[in-house]
């Protein structure tokens, strides 16, 4: 009953979680209609995903471990971390040696007790069949091997994992041992596992798709305005604890609003998207580039000085206006530079960073100025 609750509240507190992101993103006039359709999608499988749970417990007699396990599953939204608790209790079924899950061809095959190569050679397709229990393999290897003492798979039985009454994936149990097969107890085991561990698979899957759907700018591919907020905190938060250097660079179009004047906003839209791609050819895989709002763009520099900030910023200004984007012409851009000081909020610092960008604007566009420094 404890459990049936735990797992009730967690819905409530998610579900929650969802309706105010979505909320959030509704106020933005760049909100994404695929988030919300993601979200709700992710609602709706997390109520059906935890129902099954509740009822599992109700109607199935669970010893300590299986318990545990579904109350492990309830509570997690990482798929890999619910591949590892699947994997970690179905090779504790007597008799199993050796665990694939195959989340549907979503991720690389996850094991216990098997080498890669093992793994690829023992994957095996399921027919897509609502009445499949499971299915039983064995493996016959040639006349070296014929006194059954080679450490090699030997038999083993691949069970679907189903969620909403749709195959997303297998789950396979071997053993090494010649003359040995896993039994129908053993069986019954692994498929209660299999039925809880699918739909919390395929939870998981859809709350990881919502998140990266929520984090990123659908226009330019970009983290957007909120992931921004959230990762200069952080990072903020990281670089005093750790007496780390960190930069930002608050940057925009010059004369944006005269392209979207003279080519319309929807022209105005895939300059953007080529002025973003451009950006991303240059920023270092350590750097953090974000769409602020409008042609406003952030960049948060873990590890990096002012001075490496400023080198950036003229590398991204270069890149944007190396060649005319079509519709555009040739584009110039202003930035403004702030290093963290000690002390320093994320809104101080991105104030500074801020306001070096005005300044840029004021000397005439078409500039980096450093928030502690000369242009």
């Amino acid at each position: 009953m404890a459990l049936i609750v735990l797992t009730c509240a967690l819905g409530v507190a998610l579900l929650l979680a969802a309706g105010s992101a979505v909320a959030g993103w509704r106020a933005r006039a760049s909100a994404d209609a695929r988030v919300a359709e993601a979200v709700t999608q992710l609602a709706a499988g997390m109520h059906r995903s935890m129902q099954d749970l509740a009822d599992a417990v109700e109607t199935v007699q669970l010893d300590g471990r299986s318990d545990r396990f579904v109350a492990e599953l309830a509570a997690s939204l990482d798929p890999e971390e619910v591949t590892a608790r699947t994997l970690e209790e179905a090779s504790a079924v007597t008799g199993v040696e050796a665990v694939v899950v195959d989340a549907g061809g979503q991720r690389p095959l996850a094991t216990i007790g098997l080498s890669d190569g093992e793994a690829d050679r023992t994957a095996v397709r399921l027919p897509d069949s609502d009445n499949l229990r499971s299915v039983e393999v064995y493996y016959r290897y040639r006349l070296d091997d014929v006194d059954g003492e080679a450490p090699v798979v030997r038999s083993g039985v691949i069970l679907p994992l189903r969620a909403d009454g749709l195959q997303v994936g297998s789950l396979g149990a071997f053993t090494r041992a010649a003359g040995v097969e896993i039994g129908d107890a053993e069986l019954d085991e692994l498929e209660q596992i299999a039925f809880r561990a699918g739909p919390a698979l395929e939870n998981a899957r859809r709350y990881t798709e919502a998140r990266t759907l929520a984090d990123f700018d659908a226009l330019t591919s970009l983290h957007n305005r909120r992931y921004f907020h959230e990762t200069l905190a952080r990072e903020v938060a990281r670089a005093h604890r750790y007496g780390r250097p960190l930069s930002l660079i608050v940057l925009d179009l010059d004369d944006f609003k005269t392209v979207n004047d003279r080519v319309g906003h929807l022209a105005g839209d895939a300059v953007l998207a080529e002025a973003a791609e451009r950006l991303l050819t240059v920023v270092r895989t350590a750097d953090i580039p974000c769409r602020v709002g409008g042609d406003e763009f952030g960049i948060v520099l873990p590890e990096s000085t002012g001075r490496d900030a400023e080198l950036l910023a003229d590398r991204i200004a270069q890149a944007i206006g190396e060649r005319p984007i079509t519709g555009a012409g040739t584009l110039c851009l202003s930035a403004g530079v702030a290093e963290l000081r000690a002390g320093d909020r994320p809104t101080e610092l991105f104030e500074r960073a801020d306001d070096a960008l005005y300044r840029a604007k004021e000397l005439g566009k078409a500039r980096t100025v450093a928030a502690d420094g000369a242009s």
